[in-house]
């Protein structure tokens, strides 16, 4: 074996040992997964719901540390205050009211762009937080993403324009978010020739409450093309949405 092929095999023997095993401890506090981005395409998301506002703010300092990023979901107006704090002036802090997402950047960091498109519907205006907190995700995985809200099957005259929009655009997948009796998600995948991802949201009450209903109807769809998360699943539903626009983009960009 020649000596450039030997140097290659360790090289990718390294890269292999350094993505399997890139997961930096925080004291007795957390085990960050740093390496997750650069493994699978996904970041690392904190989740700051359960945790001490200092613990959230110490997690994410280490984070931007290590990648020069923290994605925070989930997160309350202490812990935003306590990151703002800690981190000064040396990072900035952009936080999402609507969906409690909190993104952290050192001043030197990057934003890559994958060419990805990730259209996101919802079916009434109270599902806006989850689809939030699916927009966020997509782009801080390098997507593109339009939105359009307050389109449900209750007044169905409006849905039809937004859809032209997204598949003119060039959407690579879209998001539906529908809480109640969770029909949009099969309206539009019967409608279109993309990717659909149902998201039940638990804006819902009486038989069926808190998303149950929605689920149930997303599972049980007749139309093909569309696959379902959990409830209120913002988070996974954006990062499945990114994966599939990520790879379609790459495409898209490698042939212009």
């Amino acid at each position: 074996m020649s000596y450039l092929k030997k140097f290659e095999r360790s090289r990718k023997l390294f890269e292999r040992k350094d993505r399997l095993l890139s997961i930096a401890s925080l004291s007795r506090l957390a085990k960050l997964d740093v390496g997750r981005e650069k493994r699978k395409g996904i970041p690392e998301v904190i989740l700051a719901e359960g945790k001490l506002a200092r613990d959230v703010a110490r997690i994410s300092q280490a984070m931007v540390r290590r990648t020069g990023r923290a994605i925070i979901s989930r997160s309350d107006g202490p812990q935003v205050r306590a990151v703002r704090s800690l981190m000064g002036e040396g990072s900035k802090v952009e936080y999402f009211s609507r969906s409690r997402m909190m993104i952290v950047r050192s001043k030197n960091y990057k934003s890559r762009r994958s060419g990805g498109r990730v259209g996101i519907l919802t079916a009434g205006t109270s599902d806006i937080p989850v689809a939030e907190e699916a927009e966020v995700i997509a782009r801080e995985m390098g997507c593109e993403t339009r939105s359009f809200y307050d389109v449900g099957v209750a007044g169905i005259h409006r849905l039809f324009e937004p859809v032209r929009d997204l598949l003119k655009w060039g959407s690579d997948v879209i998001l539906v978010v529908a809480g109640r009796e969770g029909a949009l998600p099969t309206v539009v995948a019967g409608i279109v020739d993309v990717p659909v991802i149902g998201v039940p949201t638990s804006r819902s009450y009486g038989f069926g409450e808190k998303g149950l209903a929605a689920l149930a109807a997303m599972l049980q769809s007749c139309s093909l093309g569309m696959a379902v998360v959990n409830i209120d699943g913002g988070v996974g539903a954006g990062a499945i949405a990114a994966l599939i626009a990520n790879h379609v983009g790459e495409s898209r960009m490698g042939k212009e």
